[in-house]
């Protein structure tokens, strides 16, 4: 019951229309301005930042159980991109301090007591850390957007309660991961055991840190694996405090080692250590493709990953417009569009194409942007300056190649990484916002005649992560939820984000799933054992 209340809170459909910003009215307060927040607000809501509420604690790597400097010696700033301000400067890791992690993951793999531990007790510890992440709740969130740039609301009503679920879920996986007694043609006695991997190495993004640190590190803990994982340079300060956290709740030394550092010193170290038995990355398509190189030109470890995506979102002709209009928005613009399932191809039937752009362009220019800290904005700052000229320049192309730029195109105020949300029409499928992963607040609104056309073209990519479809016809949903190739479909529903629920991609958006049960076989080996039987008395 409690998955379901966060999944709807997470999720919108045709029985839950309301706003988000009605959404995240519910529950704590936090700082609201004098007025009412609605459209673009520049004056209170970006140029006079909210103080967070929350004090940095933790800007070290963790190793072995301890909280030590980077061998090197360096640091890095992590930016507040409500202004491009430093927020802390954190240890900057290193391939020698990948070593020390993975030398620590390693002992306390094959000597400490981690896999040794009886599952009751690993899901004991896994428990009292979901308990303190409940406890917590409001610091790591306040962390989250502070680093990140999400709205707090969303932070500390649905992504933090989220992983507080998650890590209840595996922890009751914990004691129920077995093997199975298989019959064989002769007197053995066969049996299949299903042990942990090793030494896992883990690479997180920077959109949803707490809770792909949830998604990676769960499974692994709860088959009894080791961890060395490296945060996203952009966000590196929640995960460590939730990693602390862990260790506040019983995890011993070595098993949960975590270091802060840039790809391609850290993570490239990490991805191609001969000591590490498996690994697992959510980040982008391209840097997927360098991974996997680089792991199976080391030690061949298996490689999970969770990639790029340009996700079809279907609003069929019996549609109703103004609840597909509403899902069409969250499924682009949430988490200022930096979500890897984001439905970024919005492809609209011809009957009533003109009515969605139209009501597609009056709720974008709705929408509260500003201080992520203030109540009832549901769009805060791009996560750095670099993504923040991305998301431009792939605008500029937009307009340049002829497409219509209904709302937006441009930054808000002068400071920050601020974008408006922005709403393309007539886009057509050879132009760079159709293809290319944007990742941002830009929605592209696509024409289409009959289904064959719109599978065709939904199909026509390089990814296959997620898409969304919208019918109020039974058939219409079978015939798109089986025919589309993609991971996720989500019918009259987007961004269903349950720890129940597989999530991962087909083609180049990545391989293998996370959440649900599906998680558990990328951090398990199966062994057969096979012992002769004498005077059986069956077989």
């Amino acid at each position: 019951m409690a998955s379901r209340r966060m999944c709807s809170l997470l999720s919108r459909s045709l029985t839950s229309p309301t706003s988000a910003a009605a959404l995240f009215s519910r529950g704590r307060n936090i700082a609201s301005p004098s007025r009412g927040i609605s459209k673009y607000s520049t004056d209170v809501a970006i140029e006079n930042p909210v103080d967070p509420p929350v004090e940095v604690k933790h800007t070290q790597l963790l190793i072995n159980g301890q909280f030590v400097d980077a061998a090197s010696g360096k640091s890095f700033p992590t930016l507040d991109p409500r202004t491009g301000d430093v927020i802390a400067h954190v240890a900057e890791g290193d391939a020698e301090d990948i070593n020390r992690a993975v030398a620590a993951a390693r002992k306390a793999f094959d000597e400490g007591p981690w896999p040794k531990m009886t599952a009751y007790e690993r899901q004991r510890i896994l428990l009292r850390f979901a308990d303190l992440i409940e406890k917590h709740n409001d610091e790591l969130a306040a962390l989250e957007t502070w680093d990140n740039g999400k709205p707090y609301e969303q932070s500390a009503k649905l992504e933090v309660p989220m992983l507080t679920r998650l890590m209840r879920y595996y922890a009751g996986w914990a004691d129920k991961i077995h093997g199975l007694t298989v019959p064989a043609d002769g007197p053995y006695h066969v049996q299949t055991l299903h042990e942990p991997i090793g030494v896992a190495g883990q690479v997180i993004p920077w959109n949803f840190p707490l809770l792909m640190f949830g998604w990676k590190v769960g499974p692994a803990l709860a088959c009894g694996n080791t961890i060395v994982l490296k945060t996203a340079e952009q966000t590196p300060l929640s995960a460590i405090f939730a990693a602390n956290l862990l260790h506040e709740a019983g995890l011993p030394p070595g098993v949960l080692n975590v270091i802060s550092g840039f790809g391609p010193a850290a993570g490239a170290a990490l991805a191609s250590h001969m000591d590490v038995d498996k690994f697992a990355f959510t980040g982008s398509t391209k840097t997927g493709q360098f991974v996997h190189e680089l792991a199976s030109r080391s030690n061949l470890k298996p490689v999970t990953s969770e990639l790029g995506g340009k996700s079809p979102f279907i609003v069929c002709e019996d549609a109703d417009i103004d609840k597909a209009v509403e899902l069409a928005h969250y499924a682009l613009f949430f988490n200022q569009g930096q979500c890897c399932c984001a439905g970024s191809r919005t492809f609209v039937h011809e009957r009533v194409y003109d009515e969605f752009v139209e009501k597609s362009k009056a709720l974008a220019l709705k929408r509260a942007v500003g201080d992520p800290f203030l109540e009832g904005i549901e769009q805060g700052p791009q996560v750095s300056n670099a993504q923040f000229e991305k998301i431009l320049k792939y605008i500029k192309s937009g307009v340049e190649s002829g497409a219509t730029l209904e709302a937006g195109g441009e930054r808000l105020g002068n400071k920050g990484y601020y974008i408006k949300p922005t709403v393309f029409s007539n886009v057509k499928d050879d132009m760079l916002i159709a293809k290319d992963e944007i990742f941002g607040p830009v929605q592209s609104i696509f024409k289409y005649k009959d289904l064959d056309e719109v599978i065709r073209r939904a199909n026509a990519t390089h990814y296959g992560l997620a898409a969304g479809v919208f019918t109020e016809n039974l058939d219409t949903a079978n015939t798109l939820t089986r025919a589309l190739r993609a991971g996720s479909v989500w019918v009259n529903c987007f961004n269903i984000f349950d720890a129940t629920i597989p999530m991962g991609g087909y083609k180049m958006s990545g391989h293998g799933r996370e959440k649900g049960i599906y998680s558990l076989e990328n951090y398990l080996q199966v062994k057969a054992v096979v012992t002769p039987l004498k005077n059986p008395a069956w077989l």
